[in-house]
């Protein structure tokens, strides 16, 4: 049983980072081998809309045919049992290594020419003939009120909605507040700004640290039932 995790966070060392620790954790615990790839050690770029894989009978079998950096990524990915991605948030949005990483990971399993269920009558879109648990883990410094305010499950559903309709499931884990940096005084911020996510940090960090440790044990269970 292998689980992948992909960091999409430049910083190696927090709370994305501590995120994905504790869900390799969790899943190192249910028996899996984990790895966790950093994807700004890797010189890649996004999709090039060269649509190899959409050939008929193509032979890149389910991997973007790019050959740089992160082929050898994406054939891991390819073969891996559970998947998980963590980014944090900027301007809304996952950061663009991630996005980048996520078009050369989805668009090659993705059909042009789609199967329909005959029991449910939903159309089959991914093409590895196999349920594989995913998760994204996005962390970001906003409060409560403002994600609730700013719908942010709903800026960010696409992602999670796409890994579901090509692996068969998925799941979301949010981790709010994040504790930016190790000495705020050096840095032009808004009042109060550094007291609020320290108690977040203190108080409720620990706690989506377990939620990650959960998720991690939980996917790769999920995946062993499947197999």
């Amino acid at each position: 049983m292998k689980a992948l995790f992909i960091n999409g966070s430049p910083r190696k060392n927090w709370t994305t980072f501590k995120m994905l620790d504790s869900a390799m954790q969790g899943a190192a615990e249910a028996g899996a081998d984990v790895e966790i790839v950093h994807l700004y050690d890797i010189n890649f770029v996004g999709c090039k809309s060269c649509f190899a894989c959409k050939l008929k009978n193509a032979k890149t079998n389910g991997v973007c045919a790019i050959r740089d950096d992160l082929r050898p990524i994406l054939e891991k990915a390819h073969s891996a049992d559970v998947i998980v991605i963590g980014s944090p948030i900027y301007f809304s949005h996952p950061t663009g290594l991630t996005h980048a990483f996520m078009e050369r990971l989805m668009f090659p399993i993705l059909s042009y020419n789609p199967k329909v269920d005959e029991e449910t009558g939903e159309y089959k879109s991914g093409l590895l003939g196999k349920t594989v648990p995913t998760a994204m883990i996005y962390t970001m410094g906003v409060p409560k009120e403002m994600f609730d305010a700013q719908k942010y499950p709903l800026l960010l559903g696409e992602d999670s909605r796409f890994l579901k309709q090509l692996y068969g499931y998925t799941e979301v884990l949010y981790s709010l507040n994040s504790y930016q940096f190790s000495d705020y005084s050096h840095y032009d911020i808004m009042a109060g700004t550094e007291e609020r996510r320290a108690k977040y940090r203190d108080e409720q960090f620990p706690k989506d640290l377990q939620s990650a440790y959960e998720l991690g044990k939980r996917l790769v269970q999920m995946a062993e039932n499947a197999s």
